[in-house]
């Protein structure tokens, strides 16, 4: 199978392998990412089939609202996630936008989890529609395990998946992404450094268009190029990123799969395509983020006593900053206070919003599910 890159073209009818012939018998890690395809639009056009060969989108109907994602028919317009409602519009006047029902979307997930705990027990959820999995101690290679779950999933949800497969968390998550909707790419580790060298930096975690922009002043625009730089350079020009990215490029992540972790917070997090470039629209994203928390709160977590509220901004230069108070009430007020404060500190755009709280220290300790941070 052909290596995806801007020169070379991939068959999307297939699975992809960078390595053919080997499978992951032999290695100590076999980490799949799942990520299920325009979720939220997926299960609303399951529900109502009328729309599913419509340009659809979820999220806020008001104009200054927006979109939480889409389906690919609305995507041919340049419809993206995160993007405000009267622009989507402008670029799709027949757009048909439906409000975010999160019962709805967490009973799919549900089902679809369901799917993954017949494989294995070291499941990570990063949200309702991705998770890890390390497979690594099942015969089958990470591929048919894949393929298997992936039609599981659209047999028993009528709703579809990709899949990345690979030795560690940063190669899956990035291979997910390679074949969608409705694909999967297999890495080796044989061939992770080919991977990694040819691709570009924007691929990797954290990397946006002005850091990318920044990076290709210097002449560097792939992984294989930014990998001549040492620890030093990186640095001084991306803070403790610039550390990351050491490792990162060369598809270095030794983060385990963590299942079952207990928690001391509970929380939920949204890295945005296109930045959020005022403080309306952070306010509308967080909106959306605060009904997920509070519904999760209510269902994982009713018992738990509550002691600091908290929200995190990444913004487009990757200043990170988190507003904390004390409180005992997730209420939706606090938490705008908190963003006007955290969005005070910089006024830059927002590539990250992430809401959450902390449990009081005293508290019982059961399991909790932490979405994104």
């Amino acid at each position: 199978m052909l290596i995806k890159s801007p020169h070379i073209p991939i068959d999307k009818s297939k699975p992809c392998h960078f390595d053919k012939k080997k499978k992951f018998m032999n290695t100590s890690r076999r980490i799949i990412h799942i990520d299920m395809d325009c979720f939220y639009a997926a299960v609303e056009m399951r529900e109502r089939p009328e729309l599913a060969n419509r340009p659809l989108a979820v999220g806020g109907a008001s104009g200054r609202g927006v979109l939480t994602t889409c389906n690919y028919a609305a995507r041919k317009f340049g419809v993206r996630s995160a993007m405000p409602v009267f622009k989507a519009r402008e670029l799709c006047p027949q757009l048909v936008i439906v409000p975010v029902r999160f019962d709805l979307y967490r009973s799919a997930s549900k089902a679809v989890r369901a799917v993954f705990a017949r494989y294995t027990e070291m499941i990570e959820p990063l949200s309702l529609d991705e998770a890890y999995l390390d497979v690594s101690h099942l015969k089958s290679s990470g591929s048919e395990i894949a393929q298997e779950i992936r039609a599981a999933i659209q047999s028993e949800t009528e709703l579809t998946a990709s899949a990345g497969i690979g030795p560690n968390k940063l190669i899956a998550k990035i291979a997910s992404d390679w074949n969608k909707p409705n694909g999967q790419c297999v890495v080796a580790p044989s061939k992770v450094n080919l991977f990694m060298r040819e691709l570009s930096v924007r691929r990797i975690w954290g990397v946006g268009p002005k850091s990318s922009i920044r990076l290709a002043k210097h002449g560097i625009k792939t992984c294989a190029q930014l990998q001549t730089r040492d620890k030093t350079w990186l640095a001084q020009e991306f803070g403790s990123f610039g550390l990351e990215l050491y490792n990162l490029c060369r598809g270095i992540d030794e983060r385990p799969v963590e299942a079952n972790r207990i928690r001391k917070s509970l929380s939920n997090e949204q890295t945005f395509p296109e930045n959020l470039k005022s403080l309306e629209n952070c306010r509308e994203a967080l909106s959306i983020q605060h009904r997920e928390l509070v519904e999760e709160l209510g269902k994982n977590a009713p018992d738990r006593r509550i002691a600091k509220l908290l929200v995190k901004l990444k913004f487009s230069d990757f200043r990170r900053t988190t507003a904390e108070m004390s409180g005992t009430q997730p209420e939706l007020t606090r938490f705008h206070k908190l963003l006007d404060d955290a969005w005070g500190r910089s006024g830059e755009p927002v590539r990250l919003l992430g809401i959450g709280v902390r449990f009081a220290e005293s508290d019982g300790g059961s399991e909790q599910l932490e979405l994104g941070l």
